[in-house]
Order: C-alpha cells, then structure tokens, then sequence
C-alpha cells in the first residue's frame, strides 16, 4: 500500500490516479487546506483509495495511517507552495513544510518504511548561474519556500546515512494541465499560476490577464519558463517508485523538457486553444523573477527512463478544458 501525502492537491492527486489505475491500493493523506475533498470523491471512482484526514504537524496523525495500514512506501507532496506568501510569513512555511516532513520520516522509521518520493522543486537552485540547469548546478534558493524544499533534501541525505531510509528527490520546474479526461485538475484558491490564469481571463467575469515585465532580454520581451505536462511529471513519479523497490539508492532528478517557452507565447497558445481574444495588462517587472528557467532532464531520461511526451499546446488543451468543467462547478 503506498502512501500519497496532499494527495487532493493539484499533482498530488494527478499521481493518485495513476497509481489507482496501475492497480495499486493508494492510503492518501491530507488536510484539505490547499486541497479538495471533492477531488478525493472523484479518485475514488477509480480503485481501492482510503482517504485520511489529518495534519503532519500533529504527529499521532500521521502515526495512526501507519498504525492503522500497511505501508510499504510514500510519495510525499504534502506542502505550502506559494513563494511570495512564504516571504510574508516564512514561520507557516518551516512550520508546515519542514516540521511536517519531520514528523513524517519519524512516523516512517518507526513502521521500518525505507522508501520515499519526495516532491521538491527547481526553486531550491534559485537565481541560475546557467541554463539549461541540470543537478550540478549550486543550490542557493531565494525565498522561504525553496529553503524548506532544500532543508527536507539535506534531511533525507542524514537519514539515509543514519537510518538506511532511501528517497528519490524530484525537482519539478513549471507544471501544466490536467489529466486527459478531466477527471482531476489544478484548483488553487488564489491561483497563482501562469496557465490557468491566462484562462481564467476567458470566462465571463475574468480579469484581464496581468504580464509582468516585456522588457527581458529574451526573443521576446518575456521570461521564459520550462512547462511539464503534469501526466508526464506523475509518470516519472511512477518510475521513481520502480527504482526504490528495484533496490535504488537515493538519488534526485529535474523534471523538465529541456525547452522553454516565453510568456507571450504561452499567451499566444492559451488565444489559439480557446479561440479567444483574451485581455491583458502589461505590468511592470515583479522583483526576484528570474529571466530564464529551464531545465537540463539529462539525467532523468538516462537512469529512470522518463522523458516527457506532451508539448505546451496539449497542456493547454487539458488545462482550458479542466477550467471550463471547474468554471461550471462553481458558478
């Protein structure tokens, strides 16, 4: 049985159903603050899902899954993610991300689980010295966010020295999209990512959508980022659970498509897909976004095998077709 932490959240739950229809028994943990109940409803149309509400901030929480299941190995993604609120209130990020994980991994050695996918970011490399960024580059995060992604790293290193507790660190750069039936979706309350709020914009009573800073030097004016499609992302989360169980070390791997694309064209796709003329405002620059971030996912294709197989239009697609079933839902 393996133990998906915030899995109601938006990647979270996209591995869940992988995993459910991979015909894997699936226990997920989370505390609905970020996530949606609604979300856990739908996965458990697709196989054996037990769903425990809980905090890993109280430890007896987390204690009784363990107590109360068999688990063999965790994928955790169970987090705060939003940056700049982890500047605003960096004591709700340490709290919450780096206490959290604690309480976990104390949970895990003493059920003797050794196995762990750990969900962590491009955001622990902070300002790039170079790109493509692959996994030698120095980590020097900016924010509070990054630190406590980058502190969670250096913990799993001590424990597997210490306890023999392996784990696969996987470094996402930007995710996009929804699962190709639609079935779960990204769903943050603010959201306070690119894509979906280009197509937030599309719906009755949208904002204009807000550019920040046309002035990079890029071929185009625009910050380039590098956009995973979430399915491709959960299959390598897949593929890392393989390389735990087939007597893998502990390693960490980029996520990535080894491309960018600026935010004019990630515009100019969201204006293609939906067949809208969407309104936007040109912004000044926001203080700390770096102008490149791509990353080098050399190493991932060579030791799990994964490469991503969808572009930036098809995450789009999913993306536009996830907002119009939420857009429904809530209106």
């Amino acid at each position: 049985m393996i133990l998906v932490t915030g899995g109601a959240g938006y990647i979270g739950s996209h591995c869940v159903l992988s995993l459910l229809k991979k015909g894997e028994e699936v226990v997920v943990f989370d505390s609905l603050d970020t996530g949606h109940i609604e979300t856990i409803e739908t996965l458990k149309q697709f196989g054996k899902l037990k769903f425990v509400k809980g905090n890993l901030q109280n430890l007896s929480d987390i204690l009784n899954v363990f107590k109360n299941n068999e688990i063999t190995s965790v994928v955790h993604f169970a987090a705060f993610s939003q940056v700049g609120e982890s500047v605003r209130d960096p004591q709700k990020y340490y709290y919450n991300n780096v206490f959290g994980s604690l309480n976990l991994l104390k949970a895990m050695l003493e059920y003797n689980v050794k196995k762990i996918v750990f969900s962590s970011t491009a955001a622990t490399y902070g300002e790039p010295d170079y790109t493509p960024i692959d996994e030698k580059h120095p980590q020097n995060p900016i924010n509070p966010y990054g630190n406590t992604k980058l502190m969670i790293e250096k913990i799993l290193d001590d424990y597997d020295k210490a306890y023999g507790l392996k784990s696969i660190r996987l470094r996402y750069f930007n995710v996009a999209g929804a699962d190709r039936d639609c079935a779960v979706g990204e769903w943050h309350d603010p959201e306070t990512h690119l894509i979906p709020n280009i197509l937030k914009s599309t719906f009755s009573g949208g904002k204009p959508f807000e550019m920040y800073g046309d002035d990079y030097d890029t071929r185009d004016g625009t910050c380039v980022r590098d956009y995973i499609n979430v399915e491709d992302l959960v299959a390598a989360h897949l593929l890392a659970l393989d390389y735990l169980n087939n007597g893998g070390g502990t390693n960490y791997f980029n996520l990535g498509t080894n491309d960018g694309n600026t935010v004019k064209e990630v515009f100019a796709c969201c204006e293609r897909v939906t067949g809208e003329k969407i309104p936007v405002n040109i912004k000044p620059r926001r203080a700390g976004d770096p102008v490149v971030l791509v990353a080098d996912n050399t190493k991932a294709k060579k030791e799990l095998g994964w490469s991503p197989e969808k572009n930036i239009e098809q995450s789009i697609l999913t993306a536009y077709k996830w907002e119009e079933k939420l857009n429904s839902r809530l209106s």
